[in-house]
């Protein structure tokens, strides 16, 4: 079993759904979250109290699922990022699950 992890763009949303249904992965999660994006640190220094972040909507996906359904995605998500011109690709991780109850 392994867990993974995708975060998007809010605007990615229904994609990032139809990637896991492409994928044969039924049962996922997700959860609106605020991505930051800084400056370089000596901007945020000189401008202590400008708005130097950029805060973007996102969402995390997660799921626990077969590695094999995984793969798959993965080559979908890689596919997508190249199709689409964007400085906010969808990212995915997959950890390993040692254990679970």
């Amino acid at each position: 079993m392994k867990f993974l992890i995708i975060t998007c763009i809010k605007e990615y949303e229904k994609e990032t759904v139809e990637l896991f249904k492409q994928a044969q992965i039924t049962a996922f999660s997700n959860m609106d979250i605020n991505g930051f994006k800084t400056q370089d640190t000596e901007n945020l220094i000189s401008n202590w109290f400008s708005s130097s972040t950029d805060n973007v909507k996102s969402i995390l996906f997660f799921t626990f699922t077969d590695p094999e359904k995984i793969d798959s995605l993965l080559e979908n998500v890689k596919i997508f990022n190249n199709k689409t011109e964007s400085n906010n690709p969808l990212r995915a991780i997959v950890l390993d699950v040692e254990k679970f109850v």
